[in-house]
């Protein structure tokens, strides 16, 4: 039997490695980076936000066990992206960049957001 694979309903505002502000739970007014985004769950790990205790089962490396505090995940409704060009959180859209392609721009600026992935050299 095979797994069923799921394509997410729709593209999240957010990506990997942008800077975000929570708008809503626990960690209200909160900003990080986004270390990951869960497609399935629609949700995302934000660095330094949400954190949570796991505890850690004792083993011959650790005999004594430990609490481990983690990044716990946040719903991707609750984050709002944080525009680079002013540091004010912004909603964004989507249009056609001058090199015919969909990019996401501020909508409270109008500027481009520039791709993370692209600053960092990866494709």
């Amino acid at each position: 039997m095979e797994k069923k694979i799921t394509l997410p309903k729709h593209k999240f505002h957010i990506k990997s490695g942008d800077t975000v502000v929570v708008i809503g739970g626990n960690s209200k007014g909160q900003r990080g980076v986004v270390t990951e985004v869960i497609v399935e769950k629609d949700r995302a790990r934000v660095e330094g936000v949400a954190m949570i205790t796991k505890h850690m089962k004792p083993t011959a490396s650790n005999p004594q066990g430990s609490l481990v505090k983690t990044e716990g995940s946040i719903h991707i409704s609750n984050l709002k992206l944080v525009d680079p060009a002013t540091g004010e959180p912004t909603r964004t859209g989507r249009k056609v960049n001058e090199k015919g392609k969909l990019q996401r721009f501020s909508k409270k600026t109008g500027n481009f957001i520039p791709d993370q992935s692209a600053q960092a050299g990866r494709k």
